[in-house]
């Protein structure tokens, strides 16, 4: 999921070098989506972890 807003990401950066504004602003939107969804995932891993831990 990460690598997926990562690549995202990239294509905005190359999109805007180029001077495809309405592009990158798209690709950028997509990008900051995946990596909010892959940080609600990641928390909810982690709380997950954590209550499923059992106590010595």
């Amino acid at each position: 999921m990460l690598s997926w807003a990562l690549m995202f990401f990239i294509i905005a950066l190359i999109a805007a070098g180029l001077g495809f504004g309405g592009l990158a602003g798209a690709a950028a939107g997509i990008a900051k989506i995946l990596f909010f969804v892959f940080l609600v995932l990641f928390v909810v891993s982690l709380l997950s972890g954590v209550v499923r831990r059992p106590v010595a």
